[in-house]
């Protein structure tokens, strides 16, 4: 089999190449504007962070273990009472 150097072809391969590595990199700033843009959307509507919303719900979930565990207390002083 005899290869042949044909430089349109050559030419053509590099350009796509070239265009290939390009719209990588319009896709990568794109995706950093879009990222950008939403960040400054959600901050400009005060949305809680993921890791705040966690420390909140952890808390809620001790002080409802808690008031179970208060009135749990509070039924046995009662029935230790009478009343």
């Amino acid at each position: 089999m005899t290869q042949t150097n044909n430089r349109f072809l050559d030419d053509f391969a590099r350009l796509m190449t070239d265009a290939a590595g390009a719209a990588q990199g319009v896709k990568r700033e794109v995706e950093t504007i879009v990222k950008a843009q939403g960040e400054r959307v959600l901050n400009g509507m005060d949305v809680v962070r993921r890791e705040e919303f966690e420390v909140v719900k952890a808390m809620a979930e001790k002080a409802r273990l808690e008031n179970e565990r208060l009135e749990q207390r509070i039924a046995a002083l009662e029935a230790k009472l009478g009343t």
